[in-house]
């Protein structure tokens, strides 16, 4: 399905009408094709092949890409590789926005009943894939509004694939217990951003993180720290949703505070971003049944539902 939605904006004293269109069907192939890959472990080939695939896919609307490489300590104080993978689409606005979300996918499947699945990697068709599936289709949106219509207000974005967000503690791990062992790559590219000078750096207004956004029941909670550091963005997004008839998804409730991506944006980088989450209070982990399982495969992925977060989400950072 292909949705076409219209902005009308207002700017010296004329009508400037704006289109632009998000399509689930095509993020959910993007989902499937990072699937494909198998679980996209750091340090594995099915990690390296997916990585290349993501420059190539950027590169091959257009968009100018970057890599950034470098090492954080894990859960074990032992050095893990980064790969962060950066797409940047110049704007003709003041603004800019950073849209994100993690590639990599965990090594082992920690909530599996049978304790002997627990060391399998999962393939996180929803865990990591879906939101980078999104991101990947509004990219490619932005870019063709970009390139065939001059007069779109589109703000400058850059788009980051985070890698390393799901290497935190297994639960089999007896060793000494480190902080800040998940979000590796967000940690790594946030201390980076804050030591880059002023004036080196780009001015982001805030940050839209996306994290397991492809469930078909999925709800999305205004986050803790997402109110916290970024309350007028996750009002804005959520007024969006409600305003494009996705209320049901983006339900008007808090959430207890989630340790994301976002979290070290917000407090290392310093730039408000909001954590687009599927949370569900009712389990005991607060996330679906097949969370961290074998069960996170493409079986669990609704075009409607990445239809509503990419929907919500092109408006949103297009109607400022």
């Amino acid at each position: 399905m292909l949705l076409c939605v219209s902005c009308t904006k207002q700017q010296q004293s004329s009508v400037i009408n704006v289109q632009w269109s998000f399509s689930g069907d095509t993020a959910y192939n993007y989902i499937a094709q990072q699937v494909a890959f198998g679980p996209r472990v750091p340090d594995t080939q099915a990690h390296q092949a997916c990585g290349d695939w993501l420059i190539s896919e950027l590169q091959r609307y257009g968009i100018g890409v970057s890599e950034q490489h470098g090492t954080m300590m894990n859960y074990a104080g032992k050095p893990q590789a980064i790969r962060n993978i950066i797409g940047h689409i110049p704007g003709n606005t003041p603004t800019a926005i950073l849209l994100c979300a993690h590639w990599d996918t965990r090594p082992w499947s920690d909530e599996e009943e049978d304790y002997d699945n627990r060391f399998t990697p999962i393939l996180g068709a929803n865990d990591g894939a879906s939101g980078v599936g999104i991101l990947l289709e509004i990219a490619r949106q932005l870019q063709i509004l970009r390139t065939t219509n001059q007069s779109a207000q589109i703000p400058t974005i850059d788009v980051i694939f985070f890698d390393a967000e799901d290497m935190g503690t297994p639960s089999h791990y007896t060793g000494k217990e480190r902080e800040n062992t998940w979000c590796l790559g967000s940690q790594l590219w946030s201390t980076l951003y804050q030591q880059t000078p002023v004036s080196q750096r780009t001015n982001y207004q805030y940050g839209i993180l996306l994290d397991m956004v492809g469930d078909p029941s999925a709800t999305f909670p205004r986050e803790y720290f997402s109110t916290t550091y970024a309350g007028s963005y996750v009002e804005l997004i959520w007024r969006t949703a409600a305003r494009l008839g996705y209320g049901r998804h983006f339900v008007n409730q808090a959430a207890y505070p989630i340790t994301d991506d976002h979290y070290y944006v917000n407090t290392i980088a310093g730039i408000p971003c909001v954590d687009i989450i599927d949370y569900k209070p009712q389990n005991g982990t607060g996330f679906a049944e097949w969370w961290h399982t074998q069960q996170d495969n493409m079986q669990n992925i609704n075009k409607q539902t990445l239809q509503a977060v990419g929907e919500t989400v092109i408006t949103t950072i297009c109607s400022r």
